[in-house]
């Protein structure tokens, strides 16, 4: 062969070598692009044909609602009802880990079935049996209802084809009534319907899961080592700030309350004053979340949140706290007032009882809880530094709660009041709030002029065990520290020398607390004769509060007059001083003047 030949020979050999290099790599990446990159597609597609495909579903759980304690507010259980299909009672085709075929006998699988559902092999037999033996076409028998989670697992890994299961799932509420306002419910499916049940259903929520598997040709075998399981994951546990304990105390001194006091309803509210974490929000009427059904539809949500009203007088502590706070007074600054009054523009403004003229100190004004002396001092001010400390306590936005329907209340701007809403606003007329805005408000007098972000959800524990909390607003400095201490001291005054002072008081300890009767309207911007949304607010111990109580009554017709509330309040007062085990008054509540020199 000569030189040239050598070459062309040469050159034919690399060619080939390069061509089947490259058919060799073509058949590698494909090979990897089916058993790696593809590799589940494959397994999906192999699943999906008809006849040869076999499973089951795996059902999470609906996660528990939990109060601050630990107690079980709301929880989910998933039972099984388990079924024979007689036409398939019938002795089965297996194939063992070394891929030989065998039969189970029915009876001997019937024994096995039985130890799972605690029933003797012969029974089961015997339902088969007799289901065919009154409808020769029958496909279905009930053998068990009522299965655990772990039965039905133990069933579906016996491969039993004969064998149907229907899910059962049940919601239940242990406390009943007890924070069923807050709660909420589901419906029969699972599906969040009201309260925490809705506004963490992200929380809540479980995934079901499913097990398949291949099977032989007429799909009566399954094939060893291809099970496929997606587990099911159940839903988190969301934990609350609420107390079962003090609820349920509070909600049936509420409705004794109501009934005495002959009320439309009723609302209490606890919160903590140094952290914003609401231990109570109780109504009556209220709802049981077992049966929600059984209550009116009005009762079905919170009206602790729902409900807006002109707060009155409680107000008057935060005209009290912006004179303060901008130094226009003092707990000791004087203020002529009669028990009514026309003023230069034309507004006239009248207390609630007669009396001649007080030169009252701003004190005094509070303890009589005048409305001509909170008008004169709500001038040291003007009117947009009072519309703007509103705002800065709240009024007119939904707290961070933001519970499902939760008012954010009206404050109409400057510009929109006219001669008498100029006075009115200085105690509490001419704009709305919702009763967890009045907590914040007196919440941050308490704290230093501190407002904490009221909450009642801790936090989510997901199944996996990751702790979310809520994300809340940082603590905000509304006022300063003086004017709102000075402000907590007026108000200990008030509840030791105003008009409910012996009704209020919890022995042994200091109180802070003023009423509020707000006239309701008749839906056309009248107000109503005779007819008052009656309210109360304090904290205690007055020298370092530690919880707030309001407490509401709409349209009470035994007692009209906010002193409506007062009883209620210093129950409830007690019992969370009690609860709490807060360590009694040890310094003396010094009284201030109420006239001036």
């Amino acid at each position: 062969m000569n030189a040239r030949a050598s070459r062309t020979a040469r050159r034919r050999t690399s060619v080939a070598a390069v061509i089947i290099l490259i058919v060799l790599l073509a058949f590698v990446a494909r090979l990897f692009d089916i058993q790696v990159v593809r590799a589940q597609e494959h397994i999906d597609d192999s699943l999906r044909v008809g006849g040869f495909v076999g499973s089951n579903e795996l059902f999470g759980v609906r996660g528990s609602i939990i109060d601050a304690d630990g107690q079980v507010l709301a929880s989910s259980t998933l039972r099984y009802d388990v079924a024979v299909d007689p036409a398939l009672a019938d002795d089965v085709t297996r194939i063992d880990e070394g891929g030989d075929e065998y039969v189970e006998s029915w009876g001997h699988l019937a024994e096995r079935i039985g130890e799972i559902v605690d029933l003797p092999g012969s029974e089961i037999e015997q339902i088969a049996d007799e289901a065919l033996e009154a409808n020769p076409d029958a496909r279905w028998a009930s053998l068990k209802k009522g299965l655990s989670t772990e039965q039905y697992r133990e069933l579906i890994d016996l491969d039993a084809p004969m064998l149907t299961f229907e899910p059962q799932k049940s919601r239940a509420y242990p406390n009943g009534a007890v924070g069923g306002n807050l709660v909420g419910f589901t419906s029969s499916d699972d599906t969040p319907l009201a309260g925490y049940e809705m506004l963490e259903d992200a929380c809540l929520e479980s995934t079901d899961g499913s097990v398949s598997y291949q099977t032989s040709g007429d799909g009566g075998v399954r094939i060893p080592g291809t099970t496929q399981e997606t587990p099911a994951v159940d839903g988190g546990t969301l934990q609350l700030t609420i107390d079962t304990d003090l609820s349920w105390y509070l909600l049936q001194m509420l409705k004794e309350e109501v009934e005495t006091q002959q009320a439309k309803s009723g609302s209490i509210m606890v919160a903590d004053a140094k952290t914003g974490a609401v231990k109570a929000a109780v109504d009556y009427p209220t709802l049981d979340p077992n049966d929600p059904g059984a209550a009116d539809e009005e009762n079905r949500g919170s009206r602790v949140f729902t409900t807006s009203f002109e707060p009155g007088s409680t107000f008057k502590a935060i005209t009290t706290a912006t004179v303060l706070d901008q130094g226009a007074a003092t707990t000791m600054t004087p203020v002529t007032a009669a028990s009514y009054e026309e003023f230069p523009n034309g507004a006239r403004v009248g207390d609630s009882h007669d009396h001649p003229q007080y030169t009252y100190t701003l004190t005094g004004a509070m303890i009589d809880s005048s409305n001509v002396a909170l008008s004169k001092l709500g001038d040291l001010v003007t009117e947009d530094t009072r519309h703007d400390y509103l705002e800065k306590f709240g009024v007119g936005t939904k707290t961070p709660i933001d519970f499902t329907g939760e008012q954010p209340g009206v404050l109409h701007p400057t510009d929109a009041w006219d001669s008498q809403t100029h006075y009115t606003t200085t105690f509490g007329q001419a704009f709305t709030v919702t009763m967890p805005q009045v907590v914040s408000a007196y919440q941050t007098l308490a704290n230093g002029g501190v407002r904490a972000p009221l909450h009642i959800v801790e936090d989510c524990t997901s199944a996996d065990g990751k702790v979310t909390a809520p994300d809340l607003p940082d603590d905000e400095r509304v006022i300063g520290e003086q004017a709102a201490n000075d402000t907590v001291s007026v108000l200990e005054n008030v509840a030791n020398e105003g008009s409910v002072s012996e009704l209020i008081q919890v022995p042994g300890y200091r109180i802070a607390a003023k009423t509020g009767t707000a006239q309701k309207t008749d839906g056309n911007g009248n107000y109503k004769s005779g007819i008052y949304f009656t309210s109360l607010v304090g904290m205690a111990p007055a020298e370092d509060p530690q919880y707030i109580v309001m407490v509401t009554l709409d349209e009470p017709r035994r007692v009209t007059s906010s002193s409506a509330t007062a009883p209620a309040f210093q129950k409830a007062m007690t019992q969370v001083l009690k609860t709490y085990r807060v360590q009694p008054s040890d310094e003396p509540y010094e009284p201030l003047p109420k006239f001036a020199e």
